[in-house]
C-alpha cells in the first residue's frame, strides 16, 4: 500500500497550520477523490510511518480527538458533516465561498418553501434555532422523535449540516438527576451563525460563481488528478 502523506504533520498543531494553508480538507482518513490532509484510516496506519495514529486517545497525534479539539479550542476551523454526507474541516477564511454555493442566497425558510428540505428537517432546525446550543439527545426529546424515526433523523440532520445552516459546536454527556454526567458524549449543534458570531466573526457575502470557481481552482491545486464531476459534488454538496 502506498500512501503520501506530509511527514511535516506530527501532531494536533502541525494539522492546524497546514489545515490553514489548504483551507480545507476530508475529515475522515479517505481523501474521496478531493484531498485530505491525514490520507490513512486506522486500518490502514500500520502501511504508515507516521507518529499519527487514530483512536489511541492522544489528543496531539489521534486524528479523532482533533474534531472536538478544533471546536473546543479554535475560533477559525469548522468541522462538521459537510462533504459527501460525511465529515470535513473548512477554515474560516474559506467558510464564505462554500456558503456561498450550498446555500444559493436563501434563508432556511425560502429554502424549506422551494422543497429543499423535509418537514423533519424543519423540525429539527426549529429546534437548533431556537437553542443557543443543543445535544443531539436534546433535539430528538425536545421534537419527540422515537426509535422509529432514526433514518429520517440521520438524513435530515446531514442535510442540515451539508446545505450549512447548522454545524457541530462541541460535546457534551446525558446528565441525570442529579446533573452528573453519564454515557457517551453527545454532540452538540447550533446554527451557522451562532456559530460565528460566537466567534465574532462575520461573514461576507460572495457571489455564488466566484465561490464556486475559487473552490474549484483550490482543490486542483490540492489534487492535480481531482476529477470534474467529483469536485462539482464535493463544492455543491
Amino acid at each position: 500500500m502506498n500512501v503520501q502523506i506530509d511527514k511535516t504533520i506530527r501532531n494536533f498543531s502541525d494539522f492546524c497550520a497546514a489545515l490553514q494553508d489548504c483551507g480545507f480538507s476530508m475529515g475522515g482518513g479517505n481523501s474521496k477523490g478531493i484531498f485530505a490532509i491525514v490520507p490513512f484510516s486506522w486500518n490502514e496506519q500500520e502501511f504508515v510511518d507516521s507518529p499519527i495514529r487514530w483512536h489511541t486517545g492522544d489528543p496531539e497525534t489521534d486524528p479523532w480527538e482533533w474534531r472536538m479539539r478544533v471546536l473546543e479550542e479554535r475560533h477559525d476551523i469548522v468541522y462538521s458533516k459537510i462533504f459527501f454526507k460525511t465529515s470535513g474541516y473548512i477554515t474560516r477564511d474559506w467558510y464564505p465561498f462554500f456558503l456561498s454555493v450550498r446555500r444559493n442566497g436563501l434563508s432556511f425558510e425560502e429554502a424549506y418553501l422551494e422543497g429543499t428540505f423535509s418537514h423533519t428537517a424543519k423540525r429539527i432546525f426549529d429546534i437548533v434555532a431556537q437553542n443557543e446550543e443543543v445535544a443531539l439527545h436534546e433535539i430528538k426529546q425536545l421534537g419527540g422523535f422515537g426509535k422509529e424515526d432514526n433514518t429520517q433523523f440521520d438524513r435530515a440532520i446531514t442535510e442540515l449540516q451539508m446545505k450549512m445552516f447548522i454545524t457541530m459546536c462541541g460535546r457534551t454527556q446525558k446528565k441525570n438527576k442529579y446533573g452528573e454526567g453519564y454515557g457517551w458524549n453527545s454532540t452538540v449543534f447550533c446554527t451557522t451563525e451562532r456559530f460565528w458570531q460566537y466567534r465574532n466573526v462575520t461573514m461576507p457575502s460572495i457571489p455564488q460563481d466566484e465561490a464556486y470557481k475559487k473552490i474549484a481552482e483550490q482543490v486542483y491545486k490540492l489534487n492535480p488528478d481531482a476529477q470534474e464531476k467529483t469536485i462539482k459534488k464535493f463544492i455543491l454538496g
